[in-house]
């Protein structure tokens, strides 16, 4: 999948999900002590961060980054248009992005965790978050000039729900694309 930044060829969900599972897989390999003794959603999320880089660059996806709590969107922070139509400021567990440098395919993947014993208004914050995400576009509003990005932050190509039940040593994992949930699977380690 090498890619130059100036190519201009799409990557789609077919090339992303291999990359997130590939780096989930090791993170459960490498990390089950770690998440089972409870250790922090942010730390557990920098450590899945650090693998799906290493996969990013063995795949030769080059000129993306693999961020941890990014709140940025050229310089403003980022926002989402909520289900009830409000702005909602956001900071992603971990992204994979171009941080603007690549305006044909900016973002293109997502992630956000959350411990299975939050309540249910703290999960579906999350699962608003990556529908609002995934979306092509808020209404179809584009730049006339295709390089001033939208107001709110959109079109990630694929997105990642991880609850984790460390008890039973199980992660849900639900798959976001297109502004809706596409998939679901429970992972045991």
């Amino acid at each position: 999948m090498t890619r130059a930044i100036n190519e201009g060829v799409r990557i789609d969900i077919g090339e992303l999900a291999p990359l997130f599972y590939a780096a989930f897989e090791d993170f459960l390999g490498q990390e089950a002590d770690n998440i089972t003794n409870g250790t922090s959603e942010q730390n557990l999320c920098g450590r899945l961060a650090m693998l799906l880089d290493r996969q990013r660059q063995e795949v030769g996806l080059v000129g993306y980054f693999v961020d941890t709590e990014y709140n940025r969107n050229g310089g403003k922070v980022k926002t989402i248009i909520g289900e009830v139509a409000q702005t909602i400021t956001i900071r992603c567990d971990i992204i994979v992005h171009s941080r603007g440098t690549i305006f044909a395919q900016d973002n293109l993947l997502v992630v956000e965790m959350k411990r299975s014993n939050h309540t249910a208004s703290e999960k579906n914050k999350d699962r608003v978050r990556l529908r609002a995400m995934t979306k092509q576009t808020y209404d179809d509003v584009w730049s006339a000039d295709r390089k001033t990005f939208p107001e709110h932050v959109c079109g990630y190509v694929v997105g990642y729900y991880l609850e984790l039940n460390r008890r039973a040593r199980r992660f849900l994992v639900e798959e976001y694309a297109g502004g809706q949930q596409t998939g679901s699977a429970e992972v045991t380690f």
